[in-house]
């Protein structure tokens, strides 16, 4: 099994850019692509910050951080990263938008590449319908954030996926220096389906008084050895999308435990996203 060359990640958000840079460091050429100038203008900047803290911390030489930049190129049209051996879709976790790229990739990468969906929680099936004549190459690849740092990437079979996809998709990861672990196509798959009522939780904990943000949060890393608290580990996910991954968890298991905490719900309604919009359960500087 050929080692992939190239790849193209469409969506230059956190989890986009941080697969970008991944490829970029573990030798692969990347496109990073993505509709919004000023996104793509944003993903190089994190680029940037990241090899030179790379070089100062002497993980890299500043030989090797100017190669991986030079690797990514940062284009707003699909057409440019067209001849990319593999593409991974890391958009905005929202069924339409997901199902509309899908249906583009099919026009634009050749008949080998793998389309694979960086989605924590929708259905790879239901994916796959956008492009059905092709849906044996459609596969769930879910890396963790921070990507450049976390080992994990859940792999995920939708009902049509093909033993090859399968096995190119743990190779990649293997590539990426990521260590892939396979996991069935329900909704959160494991890694969600586990943590997010988990968070949801410690959001009721908060809203009903048990204890305040940090003490539940101390609490959980202190008795639990969890290197992060959950209502902080929330913030650093986004509020908005541990909001919709309960809601996707929700209308697919059909049980009222999954429905968002609303003190979850208030908050994202207030635009406190969390890291990103500088204030979610805790405020953040800039």
């Amino acid at each position: 099994m050929a080692e992939a060359r190239s790849i193209a990640v469409i969506g230059a958000g956190t989890m986009g850019s941080g697969i970008a840079l991944t490829a970029a460091t573990a030798g692969l050429q990347a496109w990073q692509i993505d509709v919004s100038d000023e996104q793509l203008v944003r993903a190089r900047a994190y680029h940037e910050k990241m090899l030179n803290r790379n070089v100062d911390k002497q993980r890299m030489t500043r030989e090797e951080a100017d190669a991986a930049i030079a690797r990514i190129s940062y284009v707003t049209d699909m057409n440019d990263a067209k001849a990319a051996d593999w593409v991974v879709e890391a958009a905005s976790e929202n069924i339409a938008i997901k199902k509309k790229i899908f249906q583009q990739m099919v026009n634009v990468f050749s008949n080998d590449v793998v389309f694979a969906t960086n989605t924590s929680s929708i259905s790879i099936t239901e994916i796959a319908t956008a492009v059905a004549s092709h849906s044996e190459r459609v596969v769930g690849m879910h890396f963790f954030n921070p990507v450049p740092v976390m080992k994990l990437v859940e792999v995920i079979r939708g009902l049509q996926t093909s033993g090859e996809t399968v096995q190119r998709t743990i190779a990649l990861a293997q590539q990426l220096g990521k260590t892939a672990v396979p996991a069935n196509d329900r909704a959160g798959f494991v890694s969600n389906r586990v943590l997010m009522p988990m968070i949801n939780e410690a959001f009721y904990a908060w809203m009903e008084g048990v204890a305040e943000p940090e003490h539940i949060d101390e609490i959980m890393m202190l008795g639990m050895a969890h290197p992060m608290g959950p209502l902080r580990l929330a913030d650093l996910i986004g509020l908005d999308v541990c909001h919709d991954i309960m809601m996707v968890l929700y209308t697919e298991l059909g049980d009222q435990k999954y429905f968002p905490c609303p003190m979850l719900r208030q908050l994202v309604t207030a635009g406190r996203l969390g890291n990103k919009s500088g204030r979610g359960v805790y405020e953040y500087t800039p």
